[in-house]
């Protein structure tokens, strides 16, 4: 399997998809639980358009969680690593929640190195709701462990008509999450993201066209936020009806369009 090793030896796992020929770079940054592997069925849909790379961050599916105290710089930096390891010299990035977090910090500190910029899930702001929801997480799974807080946390990502679809395999989604995450590396993530810088003077140096994407049901980030964030980054915002925190996951051909739009625009 192919691995990255940082300089203070931390493995990175991570996979490409295509770089056969001159195609446009897109790399796939995970949201909070999520691995690689959440990326696969978009990375067979878009892999005849462009080069994909998906990797898994410090604590996150098989890469380690290194010795480092896990910061955004850090992420930051690993990614830049790996562009450089792969010898990409131009990406757009693609980020879920915690993956637009690090996304932003890359495309403030890298102009260079960005074509474009898609952010999902992502606010300027986290409301009260969000900051509770995120605690709670963190209490639920320090007490009693992984399978009870992705019991916990499912249902707060997911938006309605997505749990309503798919309520016969909620049992299996949680062991999926519970298969891929482990509490050491779930409970250093969740306590790194607290400690994050406030995110508007990051996004106000971004120079990358950016389009934001949000759901109307996502319980972590408001349309104002959302808004609030394009406007910092001086991009655009789109709000996708009937859809919770993990857009590509419960509305993956709408994604797939949008993606494809908006990197095609220049």
């Amino acid at each position: 399997m192919p691995y990255f090793e940082t300089e203070d030896k931390c493995r990175l796992y991570y996979e490409v998809q295509g770089f056969h020929s001159e195609k446009p770079v897109i790399v796939f940054l995970n949201g909070t639980a999520q691995t690689s592997l959440n990326w696969k069925p978009h990375s067979r849909a878009l892999q005849d358009t462009f080069n994909i790379v998906m990797y898994d961050a410090r604590a996150q599916g098989q890469s380690d969680i290194g010795n480092y105290q896990l910061t955004l710089d850090l992420h930051t930096a690993d990614l830049k690593d790996l562009l450089n390891h792969l010898a990409i010299k131009k990406t757009n990035l693609v980020g879920l929640s915690h993956g637009s977090r690090v996304a932003i910090a890359f495309a403030a500190k890298n102009p260079d190195h960005l074509n474009h910029l898609i952010l999902c899930s992502m606010t300027a702001a986290q409301t009260n709701r969000s900051k509770l929801l995120i605690q709670s997480w963190k209490e639920i799974l320090s007490t009693r462990g992984v399978e009870a807080m992705m019991n916990a946390f499912l249902p707060s990502v997911l938006g309605k008509e997505y749990q309503l679809q798919n309520r016969k395999i909620f049992d299996n989604m949680v062991k999926v999450l519970v298969r891929r995450n482990c509490k050491e590396a779930l409970m250093a993530h969740i306590k790194a993201m607290a400690e994050y810088p406030p995110i508007d003077q990051p996004a106000s140096k971004i120079s990358s066209p950016t389009l934001v994407l949000s759901g109307d049901e996502d319980p972590l980030v408001d349309i104002k936020g959302a808004k609030k964030l394009a406007d910092l980054c001086k991009g655009k915002h789109k709000e996708l009806t009937g859809v919770g925190h993990t857009i590509p996951a419960e509305a993956p051909k709408r994604f797939q369009q949008e993606v494809i739009a908006f990197l095609s625009e220049t």
